[in-house]
């Protein structure tokens, strides 16, 4: 798509052979988290180079407002949007909330150089777009993401992990951080980012979920 922010060579998550087979402040008591039969993240110890980094990386503020570099692509993310939008709408109905969960996987994705569509497709395997959604083994909100990934590089709040932007930018990190230990192959990282690694079950479902958010840009036809 027009206007994205460049993708790290190597980072597309089609390609290869096994590529191919194939993370509550303000919840309120009233709202009952529902449950999400996916998987966990380990945890494992960090270098503190390592720890640092990732610390940095969550803790940077995001924009409210996607950046482009022309009209443009501005135009094409706001095609994108829209298509985007009409698939989400029964998951999603609001379409403010939907609106801001899309800014912001986008912007999330981005920003990590990760595949937006893989990353919609791994939401929708990991919790089916329910915010509050928690795991049998208390992994929480859209990217079900650990509680200890807080509180080694976050500032200790879990309850954080139940907000869309806290949730995208812990969810997006740890996969990026996964990809990096796994030099690149997908397939491996994502099974690390379930707690399954090198089994086929959990990748092959994101690889077939990412398939329905699949997005060819088509810019209208000018004047003949």
């Amino acid at each position: 798509m027009a206007g994205e922010l460049p993708r790290p060579p190597g980072e597309g998550w089609g390609g290869g052979t096994r590529r191919g087979i194939v993370l509550a402040a303000g919840l309120s008591a009233l709202a009952w988290p529902l449950r999400s039969m996916a998987g966990a993240q380990v945890e494992e110890p960090l270098a503190d180079s390592v720890r640092t980094a990732l610390s940095a990386s969550v803790s940077d503020a995001a924009p409210p407002e996607p950046y482009f570099k022309d009209t443009e692509a501005r135009l094409a993310y706001l095609r994108w949007l829209g298509d985007m939008s009409g698939r989400l709408r029964r998951k999603i109905p609001p379409w403010q909330e939907r609106k801001e969960f899309l800014q912001t996987a986008w912007y999330e994705t981005k920003r990590a150089g990760l595949d937006t569509q893989l990353v919609l497709g791994l939401i929708q395997v990991e919790s089916n777009f329910r915010k509050f959604a928690i795991s049998g083994a208390g992994a929480r909100g859209f990217m079900q993401v650990m509680p200890f990934w807080s509180r080694l590089i976050g500032d200790g709040d879990a309850g954080k992990l139940f907000y869309l932007k806290p949730n995208l930018r812990f969810g997006c990190v740890i996969l990026r951080y996964y990809l990096d230990r796994e030099r690149g192959d997908l397939y491996m990282a994502l099974g690390r980012y379930n707690g399954s690694r090198g089994r086929p079950e959990y990748p092959t479902a994101v690889f077939a979920a990412a398939k329905g958010w699949q997005y060819v840009d088509r810019p209208p036809s000018g004047p003949t």
